[in-house]
């Protein structure tokens, strides 16, 4: 169990979608802790069934996986940022993918079942969480649309003015993934802007 102050930038993640009453934040400190994790190293591997909810506290991080041997970027994560394989964590099946730390990364870790456990006695934490994960499904939406609808080279502007955090830290090979696009071709895109 993490001290009542290592978990303070949960609860303030959490305060953007509502705030919790101080009973219901009691009952979720004993089933979060604090994870470290070092960089390039698996949080969770590919074939792991997530069990658990991940806010970045500090680093980064990304979901991927693997398509005809090439490494895939799904999506990053940052401080303040959560990151879960919801496909997995909602239907208890391994998962196809892998969230590895990017930078030495410190993780604010909830366990889901107990979580998921309090909703009946606290409809404020489902409330919460619904939210959260209504956010972060337009948030996919909108990915997919970028994927289809846009090209590669506003695919990169968007990133650029939307987290451009992900420019500065990230690896190259990782953000063009993330486009899907190649390592030239985004050479390319970041030689038309200089």
């Amino acid at each position: 169990m993490a001290s009542t102050g290592d978990l303070d930038p949960l609860f303030t993640y959490f305060d953007q979608f509502g705030r919790l009453s101080t009973q219901a934040r009691k009952e979720i400190e004993p089933i979060a802790s604090v994870v470290l994790i070092k960089k390039n190293t698996d949080l969770q591997p590919i074939g792991h069934t997530c069990k658990t909810i991940y806010l970045v506290k500090k680093g980064a991080a990304r979901i991927h996986y693997f398509k005809d041997a090439n490494d895939i970027t799904e999506s990053f994560a940052f401080e303040n940022h959560l990151i879960v394989r919801v496909e997995s964590l909602f239907t208890g099946q391994p998962s196809k993918k892998a969230i590895q730390a990017l930078e030495d990364t410190e993780f604010i870790a909830v366990k889901a079942q107990p979580l998921f456990n309090l909703y009946d006695q606290f409809p404020e934490i489902e409330r919460l969480f619904r939210k959260i994960f209504e956010a972060a499904h337009v948030e996919t939406v909108h990915r997919l649309e970028s994927i289809q609808f846009h090209t590669a080279e506003e695919r990169y502007h968007d990133l650029l003015r939307e987290a451009p955090e992900v420019v500065q830290r990230i690896a190259m090979k990782h953000i063009a993934s993330y486009l899907g696009i190649n390592r030239v071709s985004l050479s390319r895109i970041r030689a038309t802007l200089i």
